[in-house]
């Protein structure tokens, strides 16, 4: 078994997540809510020991959607995963999610445990944040790894904002909440379905544990909230564009998803990109393709910063890292 190989062990306890009620962070984390200056109360769990990642979790999830990156990371990691403010156990203000904001609120929590340097792994909106975060703290990001989702005003976002798939991006406001109240497994259900590569995932108890976080009250005007940020996200990131990332940065996209136009987007912004594709996948990454996922960022976490950068495709050859070396022979199991 090579050094970045999934042991057994591993595969066993990444495909029990698989097979929980729903995902769940490692019981051993600790739990804290932490108050951001910025006006929120941002609750964190953190467990594992080792350098430090930090990560940030996407739209239509909260913090637990981690639980299979977490689980193998905090062997030899501290492993820090917040609740977005507005999402999960974290307070529901009524404004502040421009994404600068959700930055300040990410280094309240950091600092509030002790930690400085880190390297952070995002996904979907938790891109967006952990972008922002970056640009900000170049000098306390080691590494970042970002999952699936465009940056607004990034190229090429306009684009992107014309594809008929983002309706969500505009669907926010107090009718939007009226119409969901009560029916929020509806609508998650059409960005969950919409996204998958594969229409088993997530999976029934998955949805309906989100769902839920999101009833709570307030739960849907903070989630919309997010979206509404997008046009302040958009101008304040076209001035964080004119100063590149100069920290290693791995940009992962769904086969069935954003695929290499994640790596395209990272190249705007960034000068030392690396990509991977994960096969067959769609946006759900953690659900759709846990242990090739969790092999990827491990092996980018792991790796000298001037190794080469990983470039994966689709099929049974998949570059410099092939799906039998990442699993050890091993099919993924979720």
């Amino acid at each position: 078994m090579t050094r970045y190989g999934v042991s057994l062990a591993v595969l066993c306890l990444l495909t029990t997540f698989c097979f929980a009620q729903h995902p769940s962070l490692p019981s051993s984390f600790q739990g804290k809510t932490i108050h951001s200056p910025e006006g929120a109360n941002i609750y964190v769990r953190w467990g594992g020991t080792g350098a430090v990642v930090v990560l940030l979790h996407g739209y239509a999830e909260n913090s637990d959607s981690w639980a299979p990156l977490a689980a193998d990371l905090m062997r030899d990691h501290t492993v820090v995963v917040p609740d977005l403010r507005g999402i999960g156990k974290s307070s529901k203000p009524e404004g502040g999610y421009d994404k600068k904001t959700e930055a300040k609120d990410i280094r309240a929590v950091v600092t509030t445990l002790g930690f400085d340097k880190t390297s952070v792994v995002a996904h979907d909106i938790g891109n967006m944040v952990a972008y922002a975060y970056a640009a900000m703290y170049p000098d306390k990001v080691d590494r970042l790894v970002v999952m699936d989702a465009p940056i607004p005003g990034i190229e090429p976002w306009n684009t992107i904002l014309l594809n008929p798939g983002v309706w969500h991006f505009n669907f926010h406001g107090p009718d939007a909440e009226r119409l969901v109240a009560g029916r929020e497994r509806i609508y998650f259900d059409r960005i969950w379905n919409d996204f998958t590569g594969d229409p088993s995932k997530p999976d029934e108890d998955t949805r309906n544990f989100f769902a839920a976080t999101y009833a709570q009250p307030g739960g849907m005007r903070a989630g919309f909230a997010q979206f509404t940020a997008f046009s302040t996200d958009a101008a304040d990131n076209k001035i964080f564009e004119q100063v590149k990332l100069t920290m290693p940065v791995l940009a992962i996209g769904g086969e069935k998803s954003f695929g290499a136009l994640q790596a395209v987007i990272m190249r705007h912004v960034a000068v030392n990109v690396q990509e991977a594709v994960v096969p067959r996948s769609g946006h759900w990454l953690m659900e759709e393709s846990p242990v090739y996922t969790v092999s990827l960022v491990r092996k980018f976490l792991d790796s000298p910063a001037a190794s080469i950068p990983v470039r994966t495709t689709t099929g049974n050859d998949v570059g410099e890292i092939r799906s039998d070396e990442l699993n050890n022979g091993e099919e993924e199991s979720c």
